[in-house]
């Protein structure tokens, strides 16, 4: 029979055809791409390197040294990148404020404070002898040379400051070197009137000028006045300030009585500042008339 002669082949199992699949071998890269996958391959390892290094400049950057933390902020302040760290220092603010007040707390806090310039407002003095009778000298020594001042004394300055111990708190308030003023409110207050006294060191030196700064006494403001006769002294606060006539020798003046009627009348005044302000402006209304 025909179907017994022919032979039939065997089928290929699925087994077989995976064996075969296996046995198929991969294609050899050629040399031109694997050149090209190194290439690659480096680059992006240089790559990787150069981010890591910049990556840890910027965390050095980042974190402070501690050479910093011990020497606080000592090399920021020497550094003009960081000089808006510290307002203090940049140049709109060349004044360095004091870390303290100048006076000690008021022995009675009820009384309001009169600060009081010395020379040409309480008194005169000249190195030089003068024409007309002077009340004492004072002799101070400064930078090692002893040298003679010649003091004369405003008319009614022992009045005045008679009556403003009885109601206020005073205070001797001068740009004067404290060898000269010292020596000359010794011999001024003899009655020991005066509560404190504050010399040149105690002032505010802005554009070569000294200023008396009224914040800077640990008193409140609407319970001081300053009676001065160089507008510059209170530049700082103008509305607190009297500005009085500067005295040289006229025997005549009567400054100083018209501040003890001033004064007289401001009991019961909450706030200082609003008689001060009418004073002056009686002051300047009257000086018009003259």
């Amino acid at each position: 029979m025909v179907s017994r002669i022919i032979k039939k082949t065997p089928t290929k199992s699925i087994k077989d055809c995976r064996r075969n699949s296996r046995r198929k071998k991969t294609p050899v890269k050629s040399p031109s791409s694997s050149v090209v996958i190194a290439t690659i391959n480096e680059s992006f390892f240089s790559c990787r390197r150069r981010l890591v290094k910049i990556f840890s400049k910027l965390v050095k950057i980042a974190t402070p040294k501690r050479s910093l933390k011990k020497q606080g902020f000592k090399k920021l302040k020497k550094n003009a990148d960081f000089d808006f760290l510290f307002p203090e220092k940049t140049p709109e603010t060349k004044i360095a404020k004091p870390l303290f007040f100048a006076l000690p707390p008021s022995e009675n806090p009820e009384k309001p404070t009169i600060f009081l310039d010395l020379d040409e407002t309480l008194i005169h003095s000249s190195a030089d002898l003068p024409s007309k009778p002077f009340d004492f000298v004072v002799r101070p020594k400064i930078e090692g040379e002893t040298m003679d001042f010649y003091v004369i004394k405003r008319p009614g300055v022992d009045e005045f400051l008679e009556f403003l111990s009885k109601k206020f708190e005073i205070v001797i308030f001068t740009a004067g070197l404290r060898e000269y003023a010292s020596l000359v409110l010794d011999n001024l207050d003899k009655n020991r009137v005066i509560n404190h006294r504050l010399y040149r060191d105690s002032c505010r030196e802005l554009d070569g000028k000294y200023v008396k700064d009224l914040a800077q006494m640990g008193r409140d403001l609407w319970k001081v006045a300053i009676i001065d006769d160089n507008p510059n002294s209170f530049s700082f606060q103008p509305e607190n300030a009297i500005q009085i006539k500067p005295f040289i020798d006229d025997l005549q003046d009567n400054e100083l009585s018209k501040l003890i009627r001033f004064f007289d009348a401001c009991d019961g005044v909450k706030d200082i500042r609003d008689a001060v302000k009418l004073f002056a402006h009686d002051n300047l209304q009257s000086s018009l008339l003259d």
